[in-house]
Parts: C-alpha cells; sequence; structure tokens
C-alpha cells in the first residue's frame, strides 16, 4: 500500500512539473569577468535545488564525522548502563533461585559499572538495591562482616538523602532488623526498629519485627501492646490473634512479683482482655502464688455473680479458679456457691468448688458429696480431680478414718 502511495505522488509530481516548468520561457544570465552565461530558468532552478541538497548533505556529514567522538562515549556509556542493567537483574534472578555466591558477585559486577556509567553515577536507588542484594546474599551465606559493611555504607548516608529516597533508608532497616533477629540479637532489632520513622513503625511488617523482638527479648508487655497493634490491622485469623493475646497475657502476669506490680499490670490490660476468663484465670493464680487470695476472689466476683451467663468452658475456668483462690475466703460467699450449686448441680467444676469453699468454711457434711461427685468426673481437669481427691483425704483424716484417707490418697495417685 506505501508503494502505491509512493507511486501515486510521484505521478502527481510529474503532472505539476509539466504543467508548471513546460511553458516556462524564462532566462537566466549569468556574468562573470568577461563571460556571460544564459540558462533557462527550469535548468537554474533544477541546479540551484541541486546545489541546496548538496551542501545541506555537506553539512550534516561533517556534523556526523564532528560528532563522532561523542556519540562513540555515549555509546560505550550505554552499554555500561545496560551491562549495569543486566548485571542487578542476574543478581535478582540468582538470589531468588537460591544461588547466593553468584549473586553476590553479580551485585558486585552491577555496582563496579555503576561507577563507570555516567547515567547510573548518581542514581542512589540502583545502588542502593544492589548493595541490598550483596548483603542479602552475604547474609544467607553466613557472612556478617561482610553483610554489616555492606549496612554501614547504605546507613551512612541517610542524612544526606531526598525526601524520595527515604524508602531505601526504611527497607535498609526492616532487612537488618530482620537479618538481627536471624542472629538472635533482640537488642540490635529493637534499636533498628526505633529508628523507623513513624509512618513506618506502624507498618504490618515492621511490627511482626517488633512482635519477634520484644518477645526474643523477654518483654512481654511490649510484646503485648505490639500484639494488640496488629490484631487492629488484621495480621492474624481471630482464632491466632486470640491465642497470641493470652499467651503474651500470661507471661506478663507470670513476670510479675509482688501483689502492687501484678494491681499494676492488670490496669494496662484492655477492657476486652479483662474480660477473658483464661486472662482473668491466670491473673488470680498469680494473685494466689503471691499470697493474695482476697484479691484473686475479688477479681472473680463479678464473674461468679453472672456465672449463668457464661459459656461452659469460662464457667469451669473460673470455676476452677475461685477452688485455687478459696483459702482464706468469708462466709459472705455461702450463698452465692448455693446458689451456683443449685443452678449447675451436674458441673464437676462447680461442684469442686463448692466443696473447697463449704470445707474452708467447716462445712464439711456439706463439702463430701460435692467433692465425690467431682472426684469420680472424668471430664474434669486430672490436676482438678487430684486435689478433690485429696480434700476428701484431708476430711477422713479429721474424722480419724486413716483408711479412707488413705483409699483417697491411692485414687489421687492412680489419676494420669
Amino acid at each position: 500500500m506505501r508503494n502505491v502511495i509512493w507511486i501515486v505522488l510521484l505521478f502527481a509530481a510529474a503532472v505539476v512539473a509539466a504543467t508548471t516548468l513546460g511553458s516556462n520561457d524564462g532566462l537566466v544570465s549569468i556574468y562573470w569577468g568577461g563571460w556571460r552565461t544564459d540558462l533557462s530558468l527550469n535548468l537554474f532552478v533544477l541546479v540551484l535545488l541541486a546545489a541546496c541538497v548538496l551542501g545541506v548533505s555537506a553539512a550534516h556529514a561533517i556534523a556526523r564525522v564532528v560528532s563522532l567522538p561523542r556519540r562513540a562515549g555515549e555509546w560505550r556509556a550505554l552499554r555500561r548502563e545496560r551491562g549495569a542493567e543486566a548485571a542487578l537483574r542476574d543478581a535478582l534472578a540468582e538470589f531468588y533461585g537460591a544461588r547466593y555466591a553468584r549473586a553476590r558477585k553479580a551485585a558486585a559486577k552491577a555496582l563496579a559499572l555503576q561507577d563507570d556509567a555516567p547515567a547510573l553515577a548518581g542514581d542512589a536507588r540502583f545502588r542502593a538495591l544492589a548493595q541490598l542484594l550483596a548483603a542479602a546474599s552475604q547474609h544467607r551465606l553466613q557472612d556478617r562482616r561482610g553483610r554489616d559493611a555492606q549496612l554501614q555504607q547504605l546507613l551512612e548516608p541517610a542524612g544526606r538523602r531526598a525526601p524520595g529516597d527515604r524508602g531505601v533508608e526504611e527497607a535498609v532497616r526492616l532487612l537488618a532488623a530482620e537479618w538481627a533477629l536471624d542472629d538472635r540479637d533482640a537488642e540490635r532489632a529493637l534499636a533498628l526498629l526505633a529508628a523507623l520513622p513513624a509512618g513506618a513503625a506502624r507498618r504490618t511488617q515492621a511490627l511482626r519485627l517488633k512482635l519477634q523482638a520484644a518477645r526474643l527479648a523477654r518483654q512481654p508487655l511490649d510484646a503485648l501492646h505490639t500484639a494488640r497493634l496488629l490484631a487492629n490491622h488484621q495480621a492474624f485469623s481471630p482464632v491466632v490473634a486470640q491465642g497470641l493475646l493470652r499467651s503474651l497475657a500470661a507471661e506478663v502476669l507470670d513476670d510479675a512479683h509482688d501483689l502492687q506490680q501484678l494491681q499494676r499490670l492488670w490496669q494496662q490490660f484492655d477492657p476486652a482482655e479483662r474480660r477473658d476468663a483464661p486472662v482473668l484465670v491466670r491473673a488470680t493464680a498469680r494473685a494466689v502464688a503471691l499470697g493474695a487470695a482476697d484479691e484473686a476472689r475479688s477479681w472473680l466476683r463479678p464473674w461468679w455473680e453472672r456465672l449463668d451467663e457464661l459459656e461452659r468452658e469460662d464457667r469451669e475456668l473460673v470455676a476452677l479458679a475461685l477452688f485455687e483462690a478459696r483459702r482464706g475466703i468469708g462466709g459472705d460467699w455461702l450463698p452465692r456457691i448455693e446458689l451456683a450449686v443449685q443452678n449447675r448441680p451436674r458441673e464437676a467444676a462447680v461442684q469442686l468448688a463448692a466443696g473447697g469453699v463449704f470445707v474452708e468454711c467447716g462445712l464439711w457434711g456439706k463439702a463430701q458429696p460435692l467433692l465425690e461427685a467431682a472426684a469420680q468426673d472424668p471430664a474434669l481437669p486430672a490436676h482438678a480431680r487430684r486435689a478433690a481427691w485429696r480434700e476428701l483425704a484431708a476430711l477422713a483424716r479429721r474424722e480419724s478414718d486413716e483408711a479412707r484417707a488413705a483409699d483417697c490418697e491411692r485414687a489421687a495417685a492412680a489419676i494420669d
């Protein structure tokens, strides 16, 4: 189609030339010294056009010859630039292919070629990517000295970077924190994460790393705060988030060394965590261990008063927690205990808690059938059944019935 168009244009030009120049009788006379030359106007125009074309072609040829060294330099620079980019791509491919020694060499080649490529000489992102690949490869190869040297070079010019290059510094710090965790160096990881800007520190990956570092550094309270943020960001499924928060809350509570510290930590928990039965039970258990059974019972009282509203698992936890905190319980609990037994006559955990409270209050006749029912219920946890048998053994000794006490002790020992 293109050839047809050119042929049509050629015929059109021939028609125009024949129409215009065919009847042109003009004459051009040229005088030079004593000579005179006469040319037809058509010939003069054609010669003039040919001279212009030759002049322009000659000027272009001279310009290309003069610019040849410059164009040769540009070609060599372009070749080096393409070589550096190809080396960086090779480093990426080798790194993701788990060939870390090759990836390090390719990254080093990219850095060397960048120094000779004017177009890439000022490209901070290119250099940072190449250095990050080299550092990551050295980390995989357990070359910590070389890795740290690369990281030091990446972090040194941080204060001189343009605002658009801050992402490079954030990436370096996040990767360095991850590698510090691989080295089990929690303090360095936390220091790197603390140096992040506020926006970057709230990213999910940064929070995940902070959670790992806090747990590694045995800082359960900081880990709990971080886990809350991750749960709010929906970084975990609801079930995983609940289990993680419970586990961290238990670690926080277990670190309390006195009642005042335990109360202070308990007040730092979110209302949702204080309403979680497993967390509450862990707090009461720690209070009992610290000799503060009264405080534990004060935390359990609101739960016991709405025992019928709880799920069966939560009721069992609360009942067992009350059994552990029964020492020194007052008679003001008896109406609540009797009401719970009436409403839940077949739940072994409630029976065990009631039996323990009755024993503590001296109501041994009421306590014995409840404890026997709890001790023989296989649905009750093993440790709770053993505790019920031991309470029965203590009751038998109060009645000077050593044979029955021995039977109860054997029954407790037989529970796996």
